[in-house]
């Protein structure tokens, strides 16, 4: 598919120059060096998982948007045009056994040619396949039957086994275990059962791998969830050993929690492994990044930024993937949307006067310590963003490249309007 990339910047380059030149006057006037947040904003990649590139849907209906992709390799495809335009997405992950590759060698080298990588593997224990012996209703790994976790467990070790091949290095598990009513499973019994079964899996892990335990408080268990905080998840991972670290996923917690802290003890115990990025107004919605709460995106990236800079407990690199579901939108939009939602906040945790803020904080002057965020924040930092593009051999304005390039509608003639992406 033909992007015209080139002649889109060179049509916003003088509008763009002179934003970004004003911008890079206020940050050297506050004492932050504009081009080494360019530099680390380009470095910064997002994985896209190969689940969202399709329309997403709720318990009620799904409205196909049409052109989505009908196998692995369209997947690929998707994630590299994004990866084209915004240069920061430069990783896909998979989901077991949604997308098994049939020729692991030939799938890689197709990434390559995209330049992307395969970031995490992603297991499925949370619904029946068709050639399975034992169902999951009950739970997986939990389960109170020591064959159904042994499945669950030879599942898990299996996806281990795909990643090798495709060259990814870390595996996540979510769970769906937990109990819908009152009295249906013992918690300690479950709890151990999950830290003995989680064991066996580490056991399995290459030496240069890592393992990512996804916590959520509820759905579709109402009741209990096995795996329900990030005090839980962390329990998990010391069971395990040093390589699994707690997954935090935006979606996943109860209103108002400051997840944002979570963040930050998580990182000071070198246990923070990665992020879903999403956004919520109620509990697990999937919205696209930063549309309901980019005040709080924004502290959980100041959080990151500084415990980074300043951390004792050594905490290993962070993985960063898109974890949304695209009712209404067009996918591969609203992704690139959330793309620069993330690298907003990023850039503006970046721009913050880290020692000033000490200072207040020092000095308990709660009013001087927030006024340094709130400045931070209201920063316009898109400027940075769009130079960080330019640089890396990226769009303007990845979306409007998008959409002038009528990109949708050759993906709908090639692949036709009533596709509906594995795993959807």
């Amino acid at each position: 598919m033909h992007l015209d990339i080139d002649s889109h910047n060179a049509s916003g380059l003088s509008k763009h120059e002179k934003r970004f030149e004003f911008l890079v006057g206020q940050l050297n006037d506050a004492g932050i060096d504009a081009s080494a947040v360019v530099e680390r904003l380009s470095a910064f990649q997002v994985a896209i998982p190969s689940w969202a590139l399709g329309t997403g849907g709720t318990r009620f209906a799904r409205f196909p948007g049409g052109g989505e992709p009908r196998n692995l390799e369209e997947k690929i495809a998707d994630v590299g045009l994004i990866h084209a335009l915004t240069r920061t997405a430069g990783a896909i992950s998979l989901h077991i056994p949604w997308d098994i590759p049939e020729d692991a060698h030939a799938i890689r080298e197709l990434a390559a040619s995209h330049d992307l990588r395969f970031d995490a593997v992603n297991s499925n224990t949370f619904q029946d396949q068709s050639d399975q012996e034992h169902s999951y209703k009950f739970g997986s790994l939990c389960h109170m039957n020591a064959s159904v976790r042994q499945q669950a467990i030879e599942h898990n070790l299996a996806v281990i086994e795909y990643g090798k091949d495709l060259g990814s290095r870390s595996l996540t598990v979510w769970l769906a275990d937990g109990a819908g009513f009152p009295g249906q499973h013992n918690f300690r019994h479950a709890l151990f059962n999950t830290r003995d079964s989680l064991r066996q899996i580490y056991a399995g892990l290459p030496a240069d791998w890592r393992l990512f335990i996804e916590y959520k408080p509820y759905e579709p268990n109402f009741y209990a969830t096995v795996i329900q905080d990030w005090g839980t998840s962390h329990f998990l991972a010391q069971s395990c050993g040093e390589r699994a670290h707690c997954l935090v996923d935006l979606g996943h917690h109860l209103p108002n929690t400051n997840i944002e802290q979570i963040v930050a003890t998580l990182l000071a115990v070198g246990r923070l492994g990665g992020f879903h990025f999403n956004d919520s107004k109620f509990g697990d919605d999937d919205l696209t990044v930063g549309s309901i709460k980019p005040y709080q995106l924004f502290l959980i990236f100041h959080e990151l930024v500084w415990g980074m800079a300043n951390n004792l407990a050594d905490n290993p690199p962070i993985s960063y993937m898109i974890d949304a579901s695209h009712n209404l939108k067009d996918p591969l939009e609203d992704l690139m949307q959330s793309l620069e939602s993330i690298l907003e906040a990023y850039a503006r945790a970046l721009t913050i006067d880290h020692v000033a803020l000490d200072a207040a904080q020092m000095d308990n002057d709660v009013l001087a310590a927030e006024a340094i965020l709130q400045a931070a924040f209201r920063t316009d930092v898109r400027p940075l963003l769009r130079e960080s593009r330019l640089r890396t051999g990226g769009a303007l304005d990845p979306i409007g490249v998008y959409r002038d390039s009528t990109a949708r509608k050759q993906l709908i003639r090639e692949r036709g309007d009533k596709t509906i992406a594995t795993g959807l």
